[in-house]
């Protein structure tokens, strides 16, 4: 599944879902570097999203980590799980730990982030720390 996603250079993945809208969440990578996530801040259903700003919040045991959504659109749908199991973000990063759906407001957006090809080549150095 991951080489279907794309990625931002802010480390959240994206799947389009091929009706408009993408499901978001954050890289394996990320969710290694924050540790063991405790608390995610979840937005609002009909919240608006703009590509490159905050929209929510990951906390983990060693750090707190603002989430950039990677397109702009609404906020659809919002995984009610990690409520009660944020840990969901580490165990399974690229399905059952996505933090929302967004209904894109302009899908060219998604041309502008890394294959996960280019997102793990980008990102070589890192993964050798």
């Amino acid at each position: 599944m991951e080489t279907t996603l794309k990625f931002a250079e802010t480390h959240e993945w994206v799947l389009d879902n091929g009706d408009g809208t993408i499901t978001l969440g954050i890289s394996n990578q990320a969710q290694k570097f924050l540790g063991d996530v405790v608390f995610v801040d979840l937005p609002e259903i009909g919240d608006e999203t703009e590509a490159g700003e905050a929209f929510s919040l990951v906390e983990s045991v060693k750090a707190a980590s603002d989430i950039y959504s990677p397109v702009t659109g609404e906020v659809i749908e919002i995984n009610e799980d990690l409520e009660n199991s944020p840990e969901l973000i580490n165990e399974s990063p690229y399905s059952a730990g996505w933090i929302a759906k967004i209904k894109l407001s302009d899908a060219a957006e998604l041309d502008d982030l890394l294959s996960s090809e280019d997102y793990h080549e980008a990102n070589e150095d890192e993964d050798q720390e």
